[in-house]
């Protein structure tokens, strides 16, 4: 199985963090973030696709075209157009089997990933504090996704998608509306997808999202507390 990582944005949230270093390569305890993640994908994934384009070099050199069990691909984002537009392209990489997306910068738990892949078509959500800074979501009775709204000014509730999905090709149909930002989102490219085919919502366990320096220092105490 095939894995799309995102990891070309330049991290601007992390301050002086990231001047000299991408984001994914930032280092939590003693290894970089982006060795963290693919540590945590499930035993079917063999393939990573790397989206890449700030200080790309960094992450080419590090991990190569094999680095561990994992045959690494490279795609080259020039223009931050967003999550949406540097997913799309990976898609000659892809296929037509269904495969797992994820951003570089966070950290998971497996079992949660492993969870997803019961499904053809699922994301992981979770109930934050903070919704506005994510994609919030609105789920039926039965566990389905209905809607996906990605930063929202007031946000319909706490719950959110974390950025693990299971995907296929079927994503490609949908583009997403242009945030005031100028990029576009794959929540909301999700949001739309939901519409036609059945996605299924997964509550998460385990996520630790890393946005911010404090963030990292938050990263760091619990990987401390957890070698204790």
């Amino acid at each position: 199985m095939k894995a799309v990582i995102l990891a070309a944005g330049e991290g601007k949230r992390m301050g002086p963090l990231t001047v000299d270093i991408p984001k994914p390569m930032l280092r939590l305890a003693g290894r970089p973030l982006l060795e963290h993640l693919l540590e945590s994908l499930p035993a079917s994934v063999d393939e990573v696709i790397l989206v890449v384009g700030y200080r790309a070099d960094q992450i080419k050199a590090h991990f190569g075209e094999h680095f561990g069990r994992f045959r690494i691909h490279y795609v080259h984002q020039e223009k931050p157009e967003g999550t949406a537009r540097a997913l799309a392209l990976s898609k000659h990489l892809l296929g037509q089997e269904r495969f797992l997306s994820l951003y570089a910068d966070d950290l998971h738990g497996r079992d949660d990933l492993e969870a997803l892949l019961k499904y053809p078509l699922s994301v992981l959500v979770k109930e934050v504090s903070n919704p506005e800074r994510f994609g919030v979501v609105e789920l039926s009775d039965n566990g389905k996704v209905v809607s996906i709204v990605e930063k929202p000014s007031e946000p319909k509730n706490n719950l959110v998608v974390t950025g693990p999905a299971v995907l296929d090709k079927r994503i490609f149909e949908f583009e997403p509306p242009e945030h005031a930002s100028g990029e576009f989102f794959l929540a909301e490219a999700i949001g739309k997808l939901v519409e036609h085919h059945p996605v299924v919502a997964v509550v998460q366990k385990f996520w630790m999202p890393i946005g911010y320096p404090k963030d990292l220092e938050k990263a760091q105490l619990w990987f401390k507390v957890k070698q204790i």
